[in-house]
């Protein structure tokens, strides 16, 4: 079999070109896959939620303890919450997406720009679909009659744009758009409970639709055949040495751990909420509560970004060497 020998920093090293265009096709077949994975699991995870704590008598019970706990110190939460919550329109989505969409087209990726408007546009229409359409809050005796609130509108528009400057963000940029976008998303997503619009439950789930069409995003960008690759992208050794990879891993690893620290302390605080949900909840219990529906609004944010993180790494970088621009 012919061999060629590409130079790499003054070291000749044999590669065998014959197996890269199917180690390729391969590679794509299964960030393709991950990414519908990741997809299903974060529309099963919207449809969970809403059975766990919307449509059964002890979520909502769980759920109404927390809403009344945000009113613990509301006062001056509220002077911060307020004009954050305030930010949030249709007005921003679509600045939002004029700003990631331009971008795209200075960094002349047309492509992006398209897929940052089916992102955006497709995370906020299901949002919509599902909290008026599909999904119903049955009157279970528990609080006020205020019809289905899952998922958020608000978490979902301010997660899908951080979603959006994510994707179009070059290689060495994405670890910092996550932690702040994951950062804005989450002080988004309290800000709704601080001000007791929104449920713990509707939060988590906005963020799960905005990691839905991130996914299904990514995985349509994997599925698109890429450039050939060079030699240096297919040593491992080169690969795993790139500093934006590294930088990458680290940031979706601290996010991650985040994400579990938070959620442990979530299961904790709402479990025993959960346990006593028959009895009247009192100061303290609401605010066990409310404290365990904040720390779960941390976790999805930061794992749900995390996730996107990596996503966008595999889509955009499997065939190109690592100082490639994607």
């Amino acid at each position: 079999m012919p061999y060629r020998v590409t130079v790499h920093e003054g070291l000749h090293v044999p590669v065998d070109p014959e197996p890269t265009a199917p180690r390729r096709a391969r590679a794509r077949g299964w960030v393709v896959v991950a990414c519908g994975v990741v997809a299903v699991a974060s529309l099963a995870g919207v449809l969970l939620l809403w059975r766990v704590f919307v449509d059964t008598w002890a979520g909502q019970r769980v759920e109404d303890a927390a809403l009344d706990g945000a009113e613990i110190g509301q006062g001056q939460l509220w002077r911060v919450a307020a004009p954050l919550l305030d930010v949030v329109s249709v007005g921003f989505v679509a600045g939002g997406l004029l700003v990631a969409a331009g971008v795209a087209l200075v960094r002349r990726r047309l492509s992006l720009a398209i897929q940052v408007a089916v992102l955006v546009g497709g995370a906020n229409l299901t949002t919509r679909i599902l909290k008026e359409w599909v999904l119903d809050r049955p009157v279970l005796g528990v609080g006020a009659d205020y019809g289905n609130t899952l998922p958020s509108g608000h978490t979902t528009a301010a997660g899908s744009v951080a979603a959006g400057l994510l994707l179009v963000a070059p290689p060495r940029a994405r670890p910092l758009v996550a932690v702040l976008g994951g950062g804005y998303t989450a002080l988004t997503g309290i800000s709704t409970l601080v001000g007791q619009w929104h449920r713990p439950s509707d939060v988590v789930a906005g963020a799960l639709v905005v990691l839905c069409w991130t996914a299904l995003v990514c995985g349509a960008m994997a599925a698109r055949p890429g450039p050939t690759g060079t030699a240096t992208a297919m040593l491992r050794r080169v690969d795993r040495g790139d500093p934006g990879w590294v930088r990458t891993r680290r940031t979706a690893l601290t996010l991650v751990v985040l994400g579990v620290a938070a959620g442990v302390t979530a299961v904790v605080l709402l479990t025993r909420t959960w346990a006593n949900r028959a009895a009247a909840a009192g100061r303290a219990g609401e605010l066990l509560a409310y404290g365990g529906g904040v720390a779960g609004v941390v976790a999805a944010c930061a794992l749900t970004f995390a996730v996107m993180l990596l996503l966008r790494h595999a889509a955009g970088s499997r065939d190109e060497a690592p100082s490639s621009s994607a």
